[in-house]
């Protein structure tokens, strides 16, 4: 597979926001932000994740198109990982392959990672990166405009 993972650069921006104005991944990826259509906030939120030393992110390269980001952060203490694949490349691998380079990048453990309980495509990618389910918890979807439960997943020491 022709997949790489690169640094963020400008020209990225304008895709990730054109993918997340999709509503059936929205409702797949359920934990958004209150408005994806809202360009200035989508503006702010990745001028402050691109310079917080905290976090890790990545441009997914599949060929020579943008397909997603993966990256990884810290929330409440425990560092997690977040993808994100635009609609078009869904079930070809890209997500699993994507989070594996990454996990290379990645060296600390344990890691977690939060998705609907839902969402079986991500939860495959999780699995097969080697993500073991540990629980679950019922948390607000601005996606679906209601509490679902989420699942937690962590990759163990």
């Amino acid at each position: 597979m022709n997949l790489i993972l690169r640094k963020i650069i400008d020209s990225d921006l304008p895709i990730f926001f054109q993918q997340q104005l999709d509503d059936d991944a929205n409702f797949m990826a359920a934990f958004i932000s209150r408005d994806p259509k809202n360009r200035e906030e989508f503006n702010k939120h990745w001028q402050k994740i691109r310079v917080d030393k905290s976090i890790i992110i990545r441009t997914i390269e599949y060929g020579e198109n943008v397909v997603g980001n993966v990256a990884s952060f810290l929330m409440e203490g425990k560092r997690e990982v977040s993808y994100w694949i635009g609609k078009d490349y869904w079930g070809q691998g890209i997500a699993t392959n994507g989070l594996t380079k990454f996990l290379e990048i990645i060296k600390e453990r344990p890691l977690y990672a939060h998705v609907a309980f839902d969402n079986i495509g991500s939860i495959n990618v999780l699995q097969k990166s080697g993500f073991i389910k540990i629980g679950d918890n019922k948390y607000y979807s601005n996606a679906r405009s209601k509490e679902i439960t989420e699942y937690i997943f962590e990759l163990p020491k």
